[in-house]
């Protein structure tokens, strides 16, 4: 393991998974308290299952002969989620560890036909990333997120990604917790259907007050769970972009809130969202880390990954 994460290249492109939560919920049937997934890994008939969803995200990935970055079963494993869950302090680290494992047993597998896989570490914010605003100092926000940190410091991920966050002093605490520690990271704001994160500032805000608090120390920021609709018109052609080096869209047009309230699986139109995307990756060359969020799975990562331009 490094502190750092690789810059980018020309040709190379890393293929995350796609919504996991969503898929295993509404296409597969399990109940996720509290939006976790890594309880189910417990659960053999689940961990077959989610086994199966990931060979056929690393399928496509080996198909196009892309880079892996592998992760997702940790977003919920931070301490006040992991006590609401029933789990003591030492068993939701061997839980965060053991979740890295699995995903190593199966990167494995495709060890001969894939260049080069990547695992991943997945921070989520300490509160509810749509229902409620984070009102923690940066200061709280690095002493909560050390915890989970040094858990995935002792599992030797390869990357820290902080995903779904909504406000920009959260993020810092993460940055700075993670510098202290020593782990590259990755931080993913979620914008709203007025193109900005629900706390009211606009993306290009959020990451220059990250970077200005830490020296630019965060490997790259991202987005996810966000469909084209909310995200491209936050998008121009800034400098600021350049610090953009992945989104990971859902799947539907549909607002976040309203989604989380149907009960059931909202996948859109798989062959637009590609095209969608296409359209970004061609506006912004730079960007080389592209995966799904809610309402995705293999079809929507396939069309992703097809429409990827062969030459950057």
């Amino acid at each position: 393991m490094t502190t750092t994460f690789p810059q980018q290249q020309a040709g190379t492109y890393y293929i995350t998974e796609g919504g996991i939560e969503t898929e295993i919920m509404y296409k597969w049937g399990f109940e996720l308290p509290h939006f976790a997934m890594f309880p189910l890994l417990e659960k053999q008939n689940a961990a077959d299952t989610i086994s199966g969803m990931y060979r056929r995200y690393l399928d496509i990935v080996s198909q196009y002969g892309h880079n892996a970055l592998i992760g997702g079963f940790d977003y919920r494993a931070s301490p006040d989620w992991g006590r609401k869950l029933g789990y003591s302090a030492s068993a939701l680290e061997a839980a965060n560890i053991g979740a890295i494992e699995f995903l190593r047993d199966i990167g494995r597998e495709y060890q001969h036909d894939i260049p080069e896989s990547k695992f991943v570490g997945y921070v989520g914010p300490r509160g509810d990333a749509y229902f409620g605003k984070n009102s923690m100092s940066v200061e709280e926000a690095e002493d909560y997120h050390s915890v989970q940190l040094t858990t995935l410091k002792k599992a030797a991920v390869d990357l820290v990604w902080a995903v779904t966050f909504n406000n920009p002093e959260e993020a810092i605490g993460v940055a700075r917790a993670a510098k202290k520690i020593g782990l590259p990271l990755a931080i993913s704001f979620s914008l709203d259907s007025h193109h900005r994160l629900n706390t009211g500032i606009e993306l290009s805000e959020a990451i220059q007050q990250v970077d200005d608090a830490t020296k630019h120390y965060p490997a790259f920021f991202s987005l996810n769970c966000s469909h084209p609709a909310e995200f491209t018109p936050a998008l121009d052609n800034g400098d600021w972009t350049k610090r953009l080096r992945s989104i990971r869209p859902n799947a539907a047009k549909m607002d976040k809130i309203a989604l989380c309230k149907l009960g059931h699986l909202e996948e859109g139109d798989p062959v637009e969202l590609g095209e969608l995307m296409s359209d970004i990756s061609r506006q912004y060359p730079h960007m080389d880390i592209w995966g799904g969020c809610c309402g995705t799975c293999e079809t929507h990562l396939e069309q992703i990954v097809r429409h990827l331009p062969s030459q950057r």
